[in-house]
C-alpha cells in the first residue's frame, strides 16, 4: 500500500476484488455490503481458511470486513512425509531425525511432542541431544523456548532428499 497505493492493494487481494471508479467492487460476495449500514473504514484479514473465497462480515457501527486468503501459506494443508529421513534416521535415530524434520520452523517441546507423537520428556531429552551436537538451537519468545534447525541440520536434511 506504502508503495503502490490502496487500488493496487485491492485489486491485488483476489481475482475477485477489483477497485474503480472510487469503489470497492466484490464478485460473487456472500454477503452484502453498504457504506450505510456499517462504520467507517475497512478491515483486511488474511485468513488461511478463507481459500479459495474472499468472504465479508458486517456488523452495524464496525468497519466491513474482507477475509482473503493469506498468502505464504506454503505447504499447510500437505501432509508432511518423512521418508527422506531414512538414511539420516540410521545414523541419529528415528526420533531425533523425526524432530529434525519437524523443526522447518521454530517450536516448543510440547508442540514437537504434539507433531511427533512422543512424550514432552522424551521430545526434551532428543532436542537437549541435538543441541549438544549443533543441530538445534534455542531462543526464548516471552514464556516459551523455542528450537529452531540449525544451518548445519538442514545441510544433513538436505543431503538426504
Amino acid at each position: 500500500m506504502a508503495e503502490q497505493g490502496t487500488a493496487q492493494a485491492l485489486d491485488e487481494l483476489h481475482h475477485t476484488v477489483r477497485w474503480a471508479d472510487g469503489s470497492l467492487h466484490l464478485v460473487q460476495r456472500h454477503c452484502a455490503i453498504t457504506r450505510i449500514d456499517t462504520g467507517a473504514g475497512l478491515l483486511l484479514v488474511p485468513s488461511a481458511f478463507a481459500w479459495p473465497r474472499v468472504l465479508t462480515r458486517s456488523v452495524a457501527s464496525e468497519p466491513p470486513q474482507l477475509a482473503y486468503p493469506a498468502r505464504g501459506i506454503g505447504t499447510l494443508w500437505e501432509r508432511r512425509t518423512h521418508a527422506h529421513v531414512d538414511a539420516l534416521a540410521a545414523v541419529i535415530g528415528r526420533s531425533r531425525a523425526l524432530i529434525l524434520v519437524e523443526l522447518d520452523s521454530p517450536a516448543s517441546t510440547t508442540e514437537l511432542a504434539q507433531r511427533s507423537g512422543l512424550s514432552a520428556a522424551g521430545v526434551s531429552q532428543h532436542l537437549t541431544a541435538l543441541r549438544a551436537a549443533g543441530l538445534t538451537s534455542t531462543h526464548r519468545a516471552g514464556r516459551s523456548v523455542l528450537y529452531a534447525r540449525t544451518g548445519l541440520a538442514d545441510a544433513l536434511l538436505t543431503a538426504q532428499t
